[in-house]
């Protein structure tokens, strides 16, 4: 076993398989079709064949413009013979201010938790995502934003100022979250089980940002200030500046000074004086030279593998790296050339997402059904079958109020723009309830505060389960015959033809209630609404 493990170990140092990555004049889909099914017929696994168009479309939809698609828009779709009708509805979805709004929620839920689940933190710079993604900035611009925190530019300095109080929160998010790598084994020694990561690693990270501190509403950065650590042989040592590859910077100010041995309280006198003038800028800025290393050609390989890495598990519900917080060279990717070969494609296309975004949706693997008939299901690291994925708050919450409004609110008459006024205002209804819910991490299981609000609390019929004209249960009392109102019911809210055995169930429990149509019906949309076909995106 020892044996094993030493030479996995060896292994994943090892250059990826091939001298020469494919050109780079190859479209992002045709890339990620070739390097996954390499893989696949090596492994001699079978694959799941591709999705039909409903559920190709609804997870378009979700992961594009975080719902689920109307009756109307799934009518036109799949009754569509166009061959590019995939191609056309990515670029549709895309173009939407939907998508850039999505786009925020997912941003800002990754700058505010980058490493756990739960209920979102501080953090997150909506202000600033929002704008600058309605810009289409780049990643790498925004990546400087954050780390400069330049007042001129607002918002951009949230990011630091909700960790500045715990310097080391600050270090490893920010390694966390722009350059995978979870760093914090290694603040009180070298780390035992990943030879990379030494306490040299952790504390020259740390010298980068620990001359930052917070004045008034502002944040200023010293010219001086060391950081100093103690190893594990009792040694007191000085950090140099030092990027995560090991690249030092050798900067000016290298000197204790009375703030860094106060820990900084020099620079927090003014916390509560809100009009206090903003700090003057130093002649050598510490961030600025952590960003200027992070996206250097030899060293951004950290920056640019971690963007793609967090993309691709966004879309595929798996990182090619995973977890996603640690990249290092004993967690060896599971398609290293593929990794490779969108980081550098991403970085020489100036780290723009949308590029990226949409080669990756365009592609066979992620088109992929999510059940396998098989005998043995194939590994998940494979992507030969598409990873089930939890709805995130707003994906749900918004999905909820669309799959509970009447089909005729969104008629196949409604002009895009209205279509997109009128979804947005569903997603500012939504906000309220998406606050109730948690963020899905990998592992991901219903909680109990979930499964108890969907069960007893009234909020749930008094939002969705209202019975009005432009409401579903609205709609479906007008219909008489039984057949047809069991048909608008399932077709609403899980987007796709009902089966005849499920026609058959919602009539037979309809016409058992004839005394008490309105509750029978509010209980079948409830049991949709709570089944884990609509809880999840497959």
């Amino acid at each position: 076993m020892r044996a094993l493990i030493l030479m996995i170990a060896i292994l994943s140092l090892l250059p990826a398989r091939g001298s020469e990555l494919l050109p780079k004049d190859k479209p992002i889909q045709q890339i990620v079709d070739h390097y996954i099914d390499e893989l696949i017929k090596d492994q001699g696994a079978k694959v799941a064949p591709q999705a039909d168009d409903a559920t190709i479309l609804r997870r378009l939809t979700l992961d594009l413009n975080g719902r689920i698609p109307t009756v109307a828009e799934w009518k036109e779709y799949v009754e569509s013979k166009d061959p590019l009708k995939k191609e056309k509805l990515v670029d549709r979805l895309m173009s939407s201010p939907a998508f850039t709004r999505h786009q925020l929620e997912e941003f800002e839920t990754m700058l505010a938790q980058p490493a756990s689940g739960g209920r979102r933190g501080p953090g997150g710079s909506r202000e600033y995502i929002a704008r600058v993604f309605k810009e289409n900035r780049s990643w790498d611009r925004i990546f400087r934003d954050l780390l400069l925190a330049d007042e001129k530019e607002k918002g951009s300095s949230d990011f630091l100022k909700a960790r500045i109080k715990d310097q080391d929160r600050l270090t490893n998010d920010v390694s966390v979250v722009f350059f995978g790598v979870n760093i914090s084994c290694a603040q009180c020694h070298d780390h035992p089980l990943v030879h990379d990561w030494k306490q040299e690693h952790y504390y020259g990270l740390k010298s980068f940002l620990a001359r930052t501190f917070e004045q008034g509403a502002f944040l200023g950065e010293k010219d001086t200030g060391v950081v100093s650590y103690k190893t594990t042989k009792n040694e007191n040592k000085t950090a140099r500046m030092m990027f995560l590859t090991g690249k030092v910077i050798e900067a000016p100010g290298m000197v204790p000074d009375n703030e860094t041995k106060k820990g900084g309280k020099a620079g927090k006198k003014n916390d509560k004086d809100k009009s206090s003038p903003p700090p003057p800028a130093p002649k050598f800025s510490a961030r600025a030279a952590l960003a200027d290393v992070a996206l250097q050609s030899d060293q951004r390989q950290f920056f640019a593998k971690n963007i793609v890495n967090r993309t691709w598990h966004r879309f595929f519900g798996r990182g090619l790296v995973t977890p996603l917080d640690q990249m290092h060279s004993e967690n060896a990717p599971s398609h290293p050339e593929l990794l490779d070969w969108l980081a550098r494609d991403t970085a020489e296309n100036s780290y723009d997402l949308r590029r990226l975004t949409r080669g990756l949706v365009l592609s066979r693997a992620y088109s992929r059904a999510s059940s396998f008939e098989g005998d043995r299901q194939p590994d998940a690291h494979l992507f030969a079958v598409a990873r089930i994925r939890a709805m995130t708050p707003m994906q749900i919450a918004t999905s909820l109020r669309l799959a509970t409004t009447a089909p005729d609110q969104f008629s196949a008459t409604l002009k895009a723009d209205e279509l997109d006024k009128r979804i947005e205002g569903y997603e500012s209804a939504s906000r309220g309830f998406a606050s109730l819910l948690e963020q899905p991490r990998d592992d991901f299981q219903i909680s109990v505060t979930e499964a108890l609000m969907f069960s007893n609390n009234d909020r749930i019929q008094k939002e969705f389960l209202i019975d009005a004209k432009d409401r579903l249960i609205g709609a479906a009392q007008a219909f008489k015959d039984l057949d047809q109102a069991a048909d608008l019911l399932l077709k609403n809210v899980l987007v796709r033809t009902p089966t005849a055995d499920e026609k058959k169930a919602v009539v037979e429990y309809l016409s058992a209630r004839k005394d008490r149509p309105l509750e029978a019906l509010r209980q079948v949309v409830w049991a949709l609404l709570t089944s884990a076909e609509f809880r999840f995106n497959y």
